[in-house]
Order: C-alpha cells, then sequence, then structure tokens
C-alpha cells in the first residue's frame, strides 16, 4: 500500500522537512561519486553494523571503532539506491509537513533524530551478530508516522493498492493506516526473527522501533491534537415550570 496523499492542510513553512530532503539528498550524491574501495570504507564508517558494538574485538580487527557510536544516527541519512531514497523522502515529505506544521521546526527536528536513533536501537537489539551495513532513513521517517497518528488521529490517509490491473485507492483514518503498517512491521520482523532469510534486506525492528518511540515521545513533543472545549450548562432565568422542552 501506497500513501498518496494526507486531509492535513499544511498552511506554514516547513523548513526542517526541507533541510532534511537536501541533507538525504546529498548524502546520497556525495559518496556516490567515490571509487568503490572508498564508497564501501564509508558505508562501513557510517552505516549501521550491529558486530561492531556487541563484538568489539572483531570490529577493530576490521579497522572499525567500537566506541564511535555517530552511526546510529547517521546510518537515518543513508540510502541505498534512488528508488530507496524516493520512496523515504516521499513519506517524509507527506507525514512529515503536517507534524512540523504541528510542532515547529525545533521540536520536530529534534523529535526526528531522536526516532533515528531509537530506530538504530530496534534494529541492533535484533541483529546483534549481523555484518550487513543497515542504512535508511525508513526507522526515523517510521517515527513521524507513528507522531502523526497521534497528533491526527482523525485525518484521511489516501491509499493506492497496486493490485493486478486495476490498482485500488481508498482513504483511511490515520490511527487505522498506521495500525495496519505496524501490524505487517510487527509480523515480518517475527518471520524474519523465525526464519532469517525472511526479508533479510529489510530493517523490520528499525520500523518497529522508530514507531514505537514516535507514539511515545508524541505527547512530550506537544504533537496531540488540543482537547475540545468543555461544554458548561447555562442557567436559565425561567424558573424550572417555565421552560420547555
Amino acid at each position: 500500500m501506497i500513501p498518496l496523499r494526507t486531509s492535513v492542510p499544511v498552511d506554514r513553512p516547513t523548513p526542517a522537512v526541507w533541510t532534511l530532503l537536501v541533507v538525504n539528498l546529498l548524502l546520497f550524491l556525495i559518496p556516490a561519486t567515490l571509487g568503490p574501495r572508498a564508497y564501501l570504507h564509508f558505508i562501513y564508517e557510517f552505516a549501521l553494523v550491529p558486530a561492531r558494538y556487541a563484538y568489539p574485538d572483531v570490529a577493530r580487527a576490521a579497522g572499525l571503532d567500537p566506541n564511535n557510536f555517530l552511526p546510529l544516527l547517521t546510518n537515518a541519512f543513508l540510502h541505498a539506491g534512488w528508488l530507496h531514497l524516493g520512496v523515504n523522502m516521499w513519506t517524509l515529505w507527506l507525514f512529515g509537513r503536517p507534524l512540523e506544521a504541528r510542532l515547529g521546526p525545533v521540536r520536530f527536528a529534534i523529535g526526528y533524530l531522536v526516532f533515528g536513533i531509537a530506530a538504530s536501537a530496534g534494529h541492533f537489539a535484533f541483529n546483534l551478530t549481523s555484518t550487513v551495513p543497515a542504512l535508511g532513513a525508513s526507522g526515523a521517517i517510521a517515527g513521524v508516522l507513528g507522531a502523526f497518528s497521534i497528533a491526527f488521529p482523525r485525518e484521511r490517509v489516501l491509499m493506492l493498492f497496486p493490485i493486478g490491473l486495476i490498482p485500488l485507492v481508498w482513504s483511511f483514518p490515520a490511527t487505522v493506516y498506521a495500525g495496519i503498517w505496524f501490524i505487517i512491521q510487527m509480523l515480518s520482523g517475527a518471520g524474519n526473527l523465525m526464519q532469517p532469510e525472511y526479508g533479510r534486506e529489510i530493517a523490520w525492528w528499525a520500523h518497529i522501533g522508530g514507531f514505537l518511540c514516535g507514539l511515545w515521545l508524541a505527547g512530550l513533543l506537544g504533537a496531540r491534537p488540543p482537547a475540545p472545549p468543555s461544554r458548561r450548562r447555562i442557567r436559565s432565568p425561567l424558573p424550572e415550570s417555565g421552560r420547555r422542552r
């Protein structure tokens, strides 16, 4: 299922989202100018390799510093190809701009960085022995989706379902869309644990970690919608016998 748009109007600038889009694009293009050996070194240095921290002696022997925790964040700004980059940036644009309009650029940026770190922690916790570099913004964007579902629970998300030759378009409340998405991630993550070959190219637990962090942090960031004003009964100046039903 592919999200196409949301029903949330964005009526103010969103500089944090624009900055993230530019930074992600630059950090995709610049390493591409490196030679194959330098590019591979760059990826192993700045992407998340869980075994780097789980087995520090092995990491040192491979030339990686296990005391350098910067990859827990920098991996969220790297991508493996144009499709990977495009899908992530579209999702960030779609859900990030309304959320930034609600939070403001500073709180949104702080939340995004925390979501990215939480996603890295989730991937690390379930892939301790992995020597495969994990990279991509999808974990941080999963946090944006989680916070979005808290901030705009009743707003609609228009979805495209590419089924056969006749794609279906349908809209769901944000909470329903986020719930379906999360169930898919949980089932896929569990399948990957039971059968490591299943979906091994996708960091399912990074998505789960980022999403749960988004749900938790949304309230602290101020993303919850304002409570409706309480209704107070106005006393009638007429006596009880003079009131009409």
